[in-house]
């Protein structure tokens, strides 16, 4: 139980901060300096931070875990279940950024060279289990995307059963993709390599936050 309840605390506040973000793209604010200010406060506030979407084995499995047990003992958690529904729907919302993002430079979906940074569902580990990107790679080829992924920690991973190699992280392969995205923000990745290469960037971890002049980056 204890367990259980640091997991769901994670997937809660994550939940929580992910909506925060949705919210202040409507309203034209920035969520990451919002959090950085905001845990300024010496007491009272742990930062947590929006992304793609959460995973791992722990995470977005432990809540269900127990909304499921609850269940079993006549109790429903409807907001541990509402922090999953919306934890769950970050990758959708990633997927539909990129089509507006290409649709703004009048570019479909379908045959454009997209470059994801990152698949393991988290900065600087090797595990890919339950990761985000595998949504929102599997989806992108779906819609005729031509997809390439890099990622220094995942040599190759499978999507619905199809083994996909990674590539080096190259100026040429930066130049050619319409969009890059980041989904995982590992430290040993050379990102004024990707803002000096790329026509547009959409970074989903603020792993951009040291280059606030470049004008082809586009924040979650």
């Amino acid at each position: 139980m204890v367990k259980l309840l640091e997991n769901t605390f994670r997937s809660v506040n994550i939940a929580m901060v992910n909506e925060l973000a949705l919210m202040c793209h409507k309203m034209g604010i920035d969520v990451w300096e919002i959090i950085n200010a905001a845990k300024t406060k010496p007491f009272g506030f742990m930062p947590f931070y929006p992304g793609p979407g959460i995973g791992g084995h722990c995470i977005p499995l432990d809540p269900l875990y127990l909304s499921w047990k609850a269940r079993q003992h006549g109790f429903e958690v409807r907001f541990i279940e509402l922090a999953d529904e919306i934890n769950s729907s970050m990758p959708h919302y990633v997927m539909d950024k990129i089509s507006s993002i290409l649709n703004s430079k009048r570019k479909s979906l379908k045959g454009s060279n997209i470059l994801i940074i990152g698949v393991t569902y988290k900065k600087d580990i090797n595990d890919i289990r339950e990761s985000p990107a595998l949504e929102i790679v599997s989806h992108l080829i779906k819609k005729d995307a031509n997809v390439y992924c890099h990622d220094p920690l995942a040599a190759n991973f499978r999507i619905d059963g199809k083994k996909i190699n990674t590539v080096k992280l190259t100026k040429e392969n930066i130049s050619i993709s319409d969009l890059v995205v980041i989904i995982t923000d590992h430290s040993d990745i050379d990102y004024k390599l990707i803002v000096d290469n790329a026509k547009l960037i959409f970074d989903t971890r603020n792993a951009l936050k040291d280059f606030k002049s470049s004008k082809n980056i586009i924040k979650l």
